[in-house]
């Protein structure tokens, strides 16, 4: 740790009290709207036996990823907008930079391995089960916590080891690494490149294989005759790809870029859409397009 500086400093949203006060309630309750939906889809998928399948089983980690992302971030927000305590020591800044890296990234593998898995259900529906399997589902999800926690990993350690000995106020709500790496009293020109070409392989490769995955589920559906198995495949496929697009849309705009384009306004707008606004869509889209998960949140809300 070359770092002599112990805390950093939010810039706060706002600085008017009443704007202060009405974006907390605001915030308050898409957080705890987004925490009410991805918790009651959790619990749907995991009382129903009938959801106990690959995709649902993704769909599961998708939701505990986008109940984790706003966690990581909002309350810290929130005590700054209601306490106007936006101080967090250095520790605090690296792991909470290290979980959201960690959660993004795990997300964009996520949606990667939905879409070949809808891929394989709708192109090959006779191999499905044996293709993707009970086990093969479980690596697949494993695989995509590990590649998320080992790129954050990568990520954080070139970020926080750089020297930060002069001004402290981070230009967002949370610790993201454009605006912490702006504060870096050492030459940052080395570490962009790693993580701009790290993130660029790593983010375009599963968007390609996201898009191809989709372009021949659309292939194969315009194929058949079936108007009851094309609206089925549409309605499934179509919930992913709406996610996938909301994500990958919001997070390359963010992150696959240099350093010089950095525009603290509007970067916290579209922090805000991936951060917040994308974790509370999901789980709606998801319930609003698939029928058994209507009927299993059904189930679920008449228990409660």
């Amino acid at each position: 740790n070359l770092s002599t500086v112990s805390e950093f400093v939010f810039v706060g949203l706002s600085d008017a009290p009443e704007i202060r006060l009405l974006l907390f309630v605001l915030f308050l309750l898409v957080y705890l709207a987004t925490v009410a939906g991805n918790v009651t889809l959790l619990a749907a998928i995991s009382t129903d036996p009938h959801l106990h399948s690959p995709m649902y089983i993704f769909l599961s980690n998708l939701s505990l990823l986008d109940l984790l992302c706003p966690t990581i971030t909002v309350p810290k927000m929130l005590g700054a907008l209601l306490l106007e305590h936006k101080e967090i020591s250095f520790s605090g800044c690296l792991f909470q930079h290290f979980s959201l890296i960690a959660v993004v990234g795990t997300e964009i593998f996520l949606l990667t391995v939905m879409a070949y898995d809808r891929y394989v259900a709708v192109c090959h529906p006779l191999r499905y089960p044996s293709v993707v399997s009970t086990k093969l589902c479980a690596q697949l999800a494993a695989g995509t916590w590990a590649a998320g926690l080992l790129n954050s990993l990568l990520h954080t350690s070139l970020v926080f080891t750089l020297s930060f000995c002069g001004p402290n106020k981070i230009q967002q709500y949370y610790c993201d690494f454009p605006p912490v790496l702006a504060l870096s009293c050492s030459s940052t020109q080395s570490t962009e490149l790693v993580i701009l070409v790290v993130a660029g392989v790593l983010g375009s490769g599963a968007c390609v294989v996201t898009v191809v995955s989709y372009i021949c589920i659309l292939l194969e559906i315009l194929s058949r005759n079936s108007p009851g198995i094309r609206h089925k495949a549409y309605s499934t496929c179509g919930s992913h790809l709406t996610v996938a697009c909301l994500f990958y849309g919001t997070t390359i705009c963010t992150y696959v870029r240099p350093s010089f384009t950095y525009s603290p306004h509007r970067d916290r707008v579209v922090s805000m859409l991936y951060g917040m606004l994308t974790p509370l869509l999901n789980p709606i889209i998801y319930s609003l397009r698939n029928k058994e998960v209507k009927c299993a949140l059904r189930r679920v809300i008449g228990r409660v």
